[in-house]
């Protein structure tokens, strides 16, 4: 009887956790092709506020032990990320691409559709490659206007992996930032464990 009771609850909990709980099983190119790992966007995957060496790509490549290629652009804007896509990304044979973008567009007062229209682009062009996507999402609160929902209903509708907010913990820390807007080095290391988390499966 107890046997029986352990296995029920055993069976429970495996039933929940598949019900409930974001999978891999949905993800699209869980199994990608390309050779290279790439992270795609504005200032944030550039590094500003970080010394040499210290921005989150090349801090993730010696976690991961991986080459990685910062693609990462400051100011960009979904709608000037969207113009270099092919030739910063897609013509770069792409394996894994990590995507931040957003937060100039939050800050330029893009309408959160046009935004969220040219994200959508941009993930399905990358997942058209054979490639898999991160998506690093980007959540203020309070200024961030509810920009967060973007990330998570192209997440959902395009079955990328989600890092849901890519400052967390981070923004407003002034052990972790380098000014209002940007990571120090510190922020950037955590930035970097975000992405391993989400990356790690798929290496």
């Amino acid at each position: 009887m107890k046997k029986a009771l352990i296995f029920l609850l055993f069976a429970l909990a495996v039933f929940i956790g598949y019900r409930f709980l974001p999978g891999r099983a949905n993800i699209q190119n869980k199994n990608p092709s390309g050779d290279n790992i790439i992270c795609f966007g504005d200032s944030l995957t550039y590094g500003t506020g970080a010394t040499a060496g210290m921005d989150y790509p090349s801090q993730l490549s010696r976690m991961i032990s991986r080459p990685i290629i910062n693609a990462g652009v400051p100011g960009d804007t979904t709608a000037t990320a969207l113009v270099r896509l092919e030739r910063d990304v897609l013509s770069r044979s792409p394996r894994i691409v990590a995507i931040t973008l957003g937060g100039n567009d939050l800050k330029n007062g893009v309408a959160k559709e046009t935004a969220q229209n040219n994200l959508r682009i941009i993930v399905e062009s990358v997942q058209k490659q054979g490639a898999l996507v991160i998506l690093g999402g980007i959540d203020i609160p309070f200024w961030g206007k509810a920009f967060g929902d973007i990330y998570q209903q192209i997440s959902d509708e395009s079955a990328t992996v989600l890092v849901p907010n890519v400052l967390d913990g981070i923004f407003g820390n002034r052990r972790l930032m380098s000014d209002s807007i940007h990571p120090n080095n510190d922020g950037y290391t955590a930035m970097a464990h975000m992405f391993r988390e989400a990356m790690e499966p798929y290496l």
